[in-house]
């Protein structure tokens, strides 16, 4: 996993130093799961490592933040891969399929991540609290997840959304958001730095 280390390597939020090692942990774990419970449809250790570097990948320009709520975190792309390398920052990851929230509580305590919180539910029955930064991968379109997102936005309240190339059709009429659309290969993150106004 040489790519995962530079990306923390140049992260000035992933300050946890045994967060390679959390990383590589993560990876055999959930190889051996998905091949009893099937969690997600990435089959293999190096098909689970490239999800990972995909889900790590923003570390690259995000700043540390206090609190993190991540809405379909399926089997931990990306709320599971950033909380184990964002120490200082209180991690909820909302994941209602219950075979897959086990597999979350499961790493969090196999990595002694006393930052996660697991919430096997919808996002819409999660108690109304404000995060920091609100994270989602390849769960549904934009204007749904700005409207799942509100009853957790406060002023300084930022997002980031995993997209393809559809963000660009998404995103019409949310410029006032001061958003920016950062592209790697196939994947465009979309970083709403100013959700309240959205």
């Amino acid at each position: 996993m040489k790519q995962t280390a530079q990306i923390l390597k140049h992260s000035k939020a992933a300050t946890d130093p045994r967060s390679a090692e959390n990383l590589e942990r993560f990876a055999e774990e959930l190889t051996a799961w998905n091949k009893i419970h099937n969690l997600t449809g990435a089959k293999t250790k190096a098909a689970i490592e490239e999800q990972i570097f995909d889900s790590l990948w923003p570390v690259t320009f995000l700043p540390p933040v206090e609190s993190l709520l991540d809405i379909g975190t399926g089997a931990g792309f990306p709320g599971m891969v950033l909380a184990a390398v964002l120490k200082d920052t209180a991690c909820t990851l909302c994941e209602p399929i219950k075979k897959r929230a086990s597999f979350l509580r499961h790493i969090a305590r196999e990595l002694k991540l006393d930052n996660v919180r697991v919430e096997a539910k919808r996002v819409e029955e999660l108690q109304p609290e404000p995060y920091a930064l609100i994270t989602s991968r390849a769960v549904t379109e934009t204007k749904t997840l700005i409207e799942w997102s509100r009853p957790f936005i406060e002023s300084r309240t930022q997002m980031l959304f995993y997209k393809g190339e559809q963000v660009f059709e998404e995103v019409e009429g949310l410029s006032r958001c001061a958003m920016e659309i950062i592209s790697r290969e196939k994947r465009n993150y979309l970083w709403i730095k100013e959700a309240s106004k959205c």
